[in-house]
């Protein structure tokens, strides 16, 4: 007897958390709902709008900071109405779930869907199975595309690297390390196209004596022959247009090589020099080991760089005079020629030869620590 009248208060609380937690439930089910159909009719509000663009445009903004951060606050709230242990369960997926939401729907599934669509010939009717996979090694213009690839990669890549860590050392000892520093990453502001549009004055070429293109004008000046650098010197023009690719990530690398060996300690480098190492063999022998691990970092993400470039090439070539490279193609036979599975193929071919080199980058961040 006395031990079910003391039972009695645990079965009271046990129900009494039980109502609290089918609240939260009906609340938080009640406030998902009420995003979903608030924001949903605000998106329709705006997809058949006929206000001014730049009044839309304005409202959309609005809408976009303050409907996440009611989204957020609602949530929130929901979750508060959780008992602790089940709140502390719920508030990492409030805060996780819409990025993990709005990824899947613009990364993974659209990926999923040209994954299906690379299954189906070019009007995505009759499945082809492995079709058009054994396509790509048998199409000429698709092994001067990844030969291209290649050649990005391996240059741009090594001459970046190569270039970011020699600029750093030099840079570190300089005192007009901040100007140089500041000059050289300043085109890491200015995006592939526009990069490809101020690249393409650089190689202008026109016949006859008037050169307006600035690498022909200081030929000329020198009494050289005008050249067409991206379309007559076959295959050298790939490197020409690999040259806009080092401009521009160069700086990207000098700044993490940078913030690298500034960590290096000055102890370790004073002990050197005074057991009698010469710069060389410190920089080869401590330096280099004590940066591997961003060496390698830098690599990794100018390598995923490389073997998605597009702009640089269709802007300076459209893919023309042997310098197509995998994505050009890719767009010009999913947009241009409506080549459906093809097109898709090469895409998810693009997204395989990109996927380990990012595994690679993930797990150096996991390593340093960085998540």
């Amino acid at each position: 007897m006395d031990a079910q009248i003391k039972a009695k208060p645990g079965v009271r609380g046990t129900q009494a958390k039980q109502k609290i937690s089918i609240r939260a439930v009906l609340l938080s089910l009640g406030v998902l709902l009420a995003n979903i159909v608030v924001n949903g009719l605000i998106f329709l509000f705006f997809r058949d709008s006929t206000l001014n663009p730049l009044l839309t445009a304005v409202l959309a903004v609005l809408w976009g900071v303050l409907g996440v951060y009611l989204i957020y606050y609602t949530l929130t709230w929901a979750a508060e109405q959780y008992p602790d242990h089940i709140r502390k369960r719920v508030l990492p997926f409030i805060f996780v779930g819409p990025a993990v939401l709005i990824l899947g729907w613009l990364l993974i599934l659209p990926a999923l869907r040209t994954l299906y669509l690379s299954f189906f010939n070019a009007s995505s009717e009759k499945f082809v199975g492995f079709g058009n996979y054994a396509a790509i090694f048998s199409d000429r213009l698709m092994a001067t595309a990844l030969r291209n690839n290649l050649l990005w990669v391996f240059v741009g890549t090594l001459a970046c690297v190569c270039l970011g860590l020699l600029i750093a050392i030099l840079a570190d000892r300089s005192s007009y390390e901040k100007i140089a520093k500041s000059i050289i990453f300043m085109p890491m502001a200015i995006s592939f196209v526009a990069a490809g549009v101020i690249w393409k004055f650089v190689y202008y070429y026109q016949p006859g004596d008037e050169q307006i293109g600035l690498l022909n004008a200081i030929v000329t000046f020198f009494g050289g022959e005008p050249q067409a650098w991206t379309s007559m010197l076959q295959p050298w023009n790939n490197f020409f247009l690999i040259i806009i690719l080092i401009w521009m990530q160069t700086g990207f690398a000098m700044v993490i090589f940078s913030a690298a060996i500034k960590g290096v300690p000055d102890d370790i480098l004073e002990a050197a020099r005074v057991d009698g190492a010469g710069e060389i063999k410190i920089f080869f022998g401590i330096m280099i080991p004590f940066i591997s691990t961003t060496i390698l970092t830098v690599t990794t993400t100018i390598i995923v760089f490389t073997l998605k470039i597009f702009d640089v090439v269709m802007v300076m070539t459209g893919g023309q005079y042997d310098t197509e490279v995998v994505a050009t193609q890719f767009y010009r036979q999913f947009f241009m020629y409506r080549n459906f599975g093809y097109g898709s193929t090469l895409a998810i071919v693009l997204l395989i030869a990109v996927l380990p080199v990012i595994l690679i980058n993930l797990r150096q961040f996991r390593k340093q620590g960085g998540f």
